[in-house]
């Protein structure tokens, strides 16, 4: 909410370029996605820029099934497409380090597999990206359904919003992002979380990473146990990054200190903040000490959390609410799986 109206008193507008029109190289990672590849070229295909000034890159990433021919097959047709292959599974910084070594664009356009994007999106990243001070810009992902990932994207992309409007976020959308090719540097071959590593690297070299709502990839929203493995280790890269990044906790040294902290940071600590509410609790609940107002305020408290997980428990057959409380609940466990597999080293780098 702070950010929220913090974005609304003081926000940094963009002054872009609509004629800006680099050469553009398309890096796209792909592991097994024969399901998704065809429809998301023929979505580059009918991108609106001049195709002889966009190329294309696939990298396959240790598939095993159709992807490497079907790649093939599309490139046959369309020169403008490429694929690069390893034959074992390297994970995803490695591809991502491969296919800028190989892209001839001025520009990158960062994207996955699964969302085919709107005929406009290249077009209105660029718009914010020509401006010198910008140093990535993000697309907006679209999620179709009503689970509670659904409702959960919607609360994120509200944030990411605000952040953007008052001129740098801490994070981009993997699905969809740009940035020109001298910002995407070397990435460790082991990093869980490149859209927000390279950003944050952006962000400490004085450039700004901001938002593009009208690039519009679309994907299908998660259900919870989907989302659960996703937020695992989304949350276990949080604590890597910190890691890799110990400049991020220093106020002085990050200019997105507070976004950072408030955004993502907290996040972690939420789990272990409701496990002391709920036993502090049914601690004070268990005192003989307490009577009157107190006493009916630790009663309201802890009927009210108890309610709550009872929701969660439940899940779809509570209704809307019941699906986002077990949501919630989701996000805050994975967080603690997140700490336990960073500290033990177990998350894997593949996606």
């Amino acid at each position: 909410m702070l950010v929220a109206v913090w974005a609304r008193l003081a926000p940094r507008p963009v002054t872009g370029r609509a004629d800006f029109e680099p050469t553009v190289t398309v890096c796209m990672t792909v592991h097994n996605g024969e399901g998704f590849l065809i429809r998301k070229l023929r979505s580059l295909q009918q991108l609106d820029y001049p195709p002889e000034r966009l190329e294309i890159l696939v990298y396959s990433d240790g598939s095993t099934d159709a992807t490497e021919q079907l790649a093939r097959e599309f490139a046959a047709t369309d020169p403008r497409v490429r694929l690069l292959s390893s034959s074992t599974r390297l994970g995803k910084p490695t591809g991502l380090n491969r296919l800028r070594t190989e892209a001839k664009g001025e520009v990158l356009l960062m994207t996955d597999v699964r969302q085919p994007l709107a005929p406009g999106a290249l077009r209105a990243l660029l718009f914010q990206l020509a401006a010198p001070e910008i140093g990535c810009v993000s697309g907006s992902l679209v999620l179709e359904g009503n689970t509670g990932a659904g409702a959960y994207w919607r609360y994120e992309r509200l944030i990411r919003s605000s952040e953007a409007r008052l001129g740098n976020m801490v994070g981009v959308s993997g699905s969809l992002y740009a940035l020109r090719r001298d910002d995407f540097g070397e990435l460790p071959s082991d990093v869980l979380l490149d859209d927000m590593f390279v950003p944050l690297r952006i962000v400490r070299s004085k450039k700004r990473v901001v938002l593009a709502e009208e690039a519009e990839a679309y994907d299908d929203a998660c259900t919870d146990d989907r989302e659960f493995a996703r937020k695992v280790r989304t949350l276990a890269g949080n604590y890597q990054l910190v890691f890799k990044l110990p400049w991020l906790l220093v106020p002085g040294h990050n200019p997105v200190w507070f976004q950072l902290v408030s955004h993502k940071l907290l996040r972690l600590v939420c789990p272990w903040a409701l496990l002391v509410l709920l036993g502090s609790s049914l601690i004070w609940n268990a005192s003989a000490e307490l009577s009157g107002y107190e006493a009916w305020a630790w009663r309201t408290l802890l009927w009210g959390q108890l309610l709550f997980y009872g929701l969660a428990a439940l899940g779809d057959r509570a209704g809307r609410l019941g699906a986002l409380a077990r949501t919630f609940v989701i996000m805050n466990v994975a967080a603690m799986l997140g700490l336990w597999r960073f500290l033990r080293g177990s998350q894997a780098i593949a996606w």
